[in-house]
């Protein structure tokens, strides 16, 4: 907040000096032209430092995209590992759950490319 208090500053003297409502100070841009020179440079350099930023910020929300994917490819894996394990054990002390038909489902390991590629066709197809 302190750039655009001083900005504000600036401007608010530049336009009560030039009109010459403050007397003993000689008027240096009657037609403001100076100031909207200036005032579009800025602009030019904020705009630059507002598209650096996104972009830093782009670049740190994907990496973090990508630590949460493989954080989940992970944890999918061992969800599946346990799953197996628990239906093994299960099998073996004869619980009849054990021979769910989801189970088998849900046992399958999931293949991250082929659900990126799901999600690529999905993205590609017409909406009704």
């Amino acid at each position: 907040m302190a750039f655009v208090y001083v900005n504000l500053a600036l401007v608010a003297s530049w336009v009560a000096i030039n009109p010459r409502l403050v007397p003993g100070i000689p008027v240096f841009d009657p037609t403001f032209v100076i100031l909207a020179a200036f005032a579009s440079v800025e602009a030019i350099f904020l705009s630059t430092f507002v598209l650096i930023s996104q972009n830093r910020a782009a670049a740190e929300a994907d990496r973090r995209a990508e630590l949460d994917l493989q954080t989940n490819l992970l944890s999918e894996h061992e969800i599946t590992r346990l799953l197996a394990l628990t239906r093994a054990i299960a099998a073996h002390l004869g619980i009849k759950e054990a021979n769910d038909p989801e189970l088998e489902e849900l046992e399958r390991h999931v293949a991250p490319e082929k659900v990126l590629d799901r999600l690529t066709e999905s993205d590609k197809s017409p909406s009704p």
